[in-house]
């Protein structure tokens, strides 16, 4: 072919680097944000961190309608004179179960104990020879999160050859003094011992013990296969006796060790809060969303005066400075924006809990808004809104919807809330199948089928109706 020269029209999109500024900060969380702009603040010697007034701390949506040709141009206005600023400091505002100081101030940082120094604590606490403490150690290191020892006894004589030369008689007996540590049961071998240590602590007299006994020693296969009628009849027992026994067994704790979990609580600062102010839900951000950054102006002066190598500097770093405080300030634009749509969706899950959680997809936030769905995966990534029913993830707020025999949708949040309440309301003598569920929710309007009421109920971690047979033990 004969070479030559073409001239063509075409259009691509070209990332600037302050699009790709404004996208990274979008998709980081508070904690990160934070780093982000530290490291910012010691690199860049045009910017610094202003300090926020006593009053300043959340972006707070007009009470009044917004202005239209504000709302024509997809710009949020932000009233700062609002009449009654949410207060943050509210306990409608705090997270069920924060703990706070007896002067009302911050949480004070507790180091969490797992279960094994919660076990060594108490080893430490009782008077016995080396050998017999150093026996104990072992065990305690071979015990699980669930409270269960599984090392069996050569094993520990093996781990303790270097210290000392005990026999599996030895092991036994500091055995039996740990299963009587907090937690109770703790370094049995199987769910029968651990449950007979357990009903051992009760008075003798308790009524059903001695049947409680030899119902975990003997029958706890039975109990989980066989009904009512037939265990009384195997045991010999009155329904009433049998009644007392079951009761003991439910109180037990069948994983001893699952309350003295190795990760302490994790905590998360909401990104912004939605409080229901004359009627109306209205969105707030945290103040955090929005650092007050600003332009050294003692250095922007020196731009002028300086030689042109340092001028040069100066200025690509006021650049730098003006493009990441205009980020900042889209970061924040954009999170209440899906925040307002978020909480707009979803009113009937803040006044009415999870089984009125109606069906949203990001695409619904997107059209909303005038984003890109990519753009809302973003914001709803590691972002969390308080309300007065608990904090959330964003993402905790999309789901996927079944019909309803109306010709609408229900949630599968929604959907997941109602299965729950027929499993909390059934009897337990005659749990409900997931076809019975199914047939239940058809009757209510929800169209759904049995596999899907499979899917929800192994999605909550709930047995099957065989499995919570078992004599009401759920």
């Amino acid at each position: 072919m004969k070479p030559a020269l073409q001239l063509r029209l075409g259009q691509s999109l070209a990332l600037t680097p302050q699009l790709q500024q404004a996208i990274r900060l979008l998709q980081l969380s508070r904690p990160e944000l934070e780093l982000e702009l530290n490291a910012a603040l010691e690199a860049n010697p045009l910017l610094e961190k202003e300090d926020a007034p006593e009053e300043e701390g959340i972006v707070e949506e007009r009470a009044e309608a917004e202005p239209e040709d504000a709302a024509a141009s997809g710009e949020d206005t932000f009233d700062e004179t609002h009449d009654e600023p949410l207060d943050l400091e509210h306990s409608d505002y705090r997270s069920a179960g924060g703990n706070t100081d007896e002067d009302g101030g911050a949480p004070q940082d507790a180091v969490p104990e797992d279960l094994r120094d919660h076990l060594l604590w108490q080893l430490n606490l009782t008077s016995m020879p080396e050998r017999d403490r150093a026996i104990g150690v072992a065990l305690i290191d071979a015990i699980d999160d669930d409270g269960y020892l599984v090392e069996d006894d050569a094993a520990l004589v093996a781990a303790l050859a270097p210290l000392y030369s005990v026999d599996a008689g030895e092991i036994e007996v500091v055995r039996r003094r740990v299963q009587q540590f907090d937690p109770l049961g703790v370094g049995s071998r199987t769910l029968s011992e651990c449950l007979d240590v357990q009903l051992g602590a009760f008075d003798a007299d308790t009524p059903g013990l001695t049947l409680a006994r030899g119902i975990v020693r003997e029958h706890l296969e039975a109990l989980a296969r066989k009904d009512r009628a037939q265990l009384c009849q195997l045991l010999r027992a009155e329904p009433e006796e049998f009644d007392r026994a079951l009761a003991l067994v439910r109180s037990l704790a069948p994983k001893p060790g699952a309350g003295h979990a190795a990760a302490g609580a994790e905590y998360v600062a909401p990104d912004a809060y939605a409080r229901k102010i004359g009627g109306r839900w209205q969105v707030v951000l945290a103040g955090d969303c929005q650092p007050r950054l600003s332009i050294n102006e003692h250095y922007a002066g020196l731009i002028a005066k300086a030689r042109r190598e340092d001028a040069t500097y100066l200025k690509g770093q006021l650049q730098e400075a003006r493009w990441l405080i205009k980020s900042l300030k889209t970061r924040a634009e954009t999170m209440l924006k899906v925040a307002r749509s978020i909480v707009r969706a979803q009113e009937a899950f803040l006044e009415f809990g999870p089984e009125g959680m109606r069906p949203l997809v990001l695409k619904d936030v997107a059209e909303e808004v005038g984003m890109h769905e990519s753009t809302i995966s973003r914001v709803t990534t590691r972002k969390y809104l308080h309300t007065p029913r608990g904090t959330f993830e964003f993402k905790h707020f999309f789901s996927s919807g079944v019909t309803t025999s109306d010709g609408g949708a229900a949630s599968a949040t929604a959907v997941q809330a109602m299965i729950r309440k027929l499993i909390d309301e059934e009897q337990a003598s005659s749990p409900l199948s997931d076809q019975g569920l199914a047939l239940e929710l058809n009757r209510r309007g929800i169209n759904v089928a049995r596999r899907t009421v499979a899917k929800y109920r192994e999605a909550m971690n709930i047995p099957s109706s065989n499995d919570r047979s078992r004599l009401g033990l759920r």
